[in-house]
C-alpha cells in the first residue's frame, strides 16, 4: 500500500497522479456502506489496481498457502493485487473506491475471471 503525495498544488487546487505509463482494461466506481464487505475471491489472470477516493477500509489479503495479512487504506491510498492473490474489504467508514483492471474484469466480463474464496 502506497498514500500518494501531490505532484502540484497552487491556489486553483492540486494535480495528483494515480498511474503513470501504465495500462488497463477497466475502471469501476465502487461506493460501499461502513460495516460491509466485499471480495472474498481471487483472479487467475486479473491485476487491480485499488485507489481510495474516500473513507477507510481494511485490506485483507493471502497468497496460497500463506497467513492473511492486512492492511488500512485511507484516502488517496493505492495497492495492486496480483493474479491468484485472494483478497477482501472490510469497510471501516462508508467509502469510494476507483478501481482499475489489467484483464477480464469489467462489464459482460466482470465474472469470467473472479474465483470465490473466503478469507474474512
Amino acid at each position: 500500500m502506497k498514500v500518494l503525495s501531490k505532484n502540484f498544488e497552487d491556489s486553483r487546487g492540486y494535480i495528483l497522479d494515480i498511474l503513470y505509463s501504465q495500462n488497463f482494461n477497466h475502471a469501476t466506481i465502487i461506493y460501499s456502506k461502513k460495516g460491509s464487505i466485499r471480495g472474498n475471491h481471487y483472479h487467475k489472470k486479473t491485476t487491480q489496481i485499488t485507489f481510495v477516493l474516500s473513507g477507510e477500509v481494511k485490506y485483507y489479503y493471502k497468497l496460497k498457502n500463506k497467513k492473511t495479512t492486512s492492511e488500512k487504506l485511507v484516502t488517496n491510498s493505492f495497492l495492486i493485487t496480483k493474479p491468484l492473490e485472494i483478497h477482501a474489504y472490510k469497510f471501516i467508514k462508508n467509502t469510494k473506491m476507483l478501481i482499475l483492471s489489467k484483464g477480464l474484469r469489467g462489464g459482460k466480463d466482470y465474472e469470467k475471471d473472479t474465483f470465490r474464496k473466503k478469507i474474512i
